[in-house]
This record gives structure tokens, C-alpha cells and sequence, in this order.
């Protein structure tokens, strides 16, 4: 029997995630403009549901000001408040 035909047994390799951020801490966002409807499409999932925070990443601040947007675009007629296929 040669070496290479000996199989160990080896933990299973894990991927590593990389860490959830705030976006808009990071690039020093202050303003969310509602009028920006493929910026406010990340944060949507198909259905037009708002992706939660676990989700995104989005610090609670920053979370509420998008879902406001979100609203606001609504309202405005610039975002669905219900499509079969968003993205």
C-alpha cells in the first residue's frame, strides 16, 4: 500500500464569513435620498420585503433611515409595495 492511498480523518474545512458592517458608518453616509430607487433595492429582498438587520448589517440608525426611504419611495410611486420579481 503506498502513502498516498492512506486516507486520515480531517476536520471538515469551515468557510469563513467576513464580519457584517455598517455601510453607512463606514463610508460616512449620513443621508439616505428616497429618490434613489437601485441604492434602495439592495435593502429589498424579491417580494419588495425590507431585508432585516442580521441581514444587511445595518447598525439600528441607519436600519430605521432606510426603511423610512423605503416608505417614502412607496408612497411616491418610485418602489413597488409588492412585485413577484424585483431584482
Amino acid at each position: 500500500m503506498a502513502k498516498s492511498d492512506i486516507k486520515y480523518l480531517s476536520t471538515q474545512r469551515v468557510d469563513v464569513r467576513q464580519k457584517k458592517y455598517c455601510r453607512f458608518k463606514k463610508m460616512g453616509i449620513k443621508y439616505i435620498d428616497y429618490k434613489d430607487p437601485e441604492f434602495l433595492k439592495k435593502f429589498l429582498n424579491e417580494q419588495g420585503k425590507l431585508l432585516p438587520r442580521r441581514i444587511t448589517g445595518n447598525s439600528m440608525k441607519y436600519q430605521r433611515k432606510v426603511a423610512t426611504a423605503v416608505k417614502k419611495a412607496r408612497q411616491m410611486a418610485i418602489l413597488p409595495f409588492v412585485t413577484d420579481l424585483l431584482k
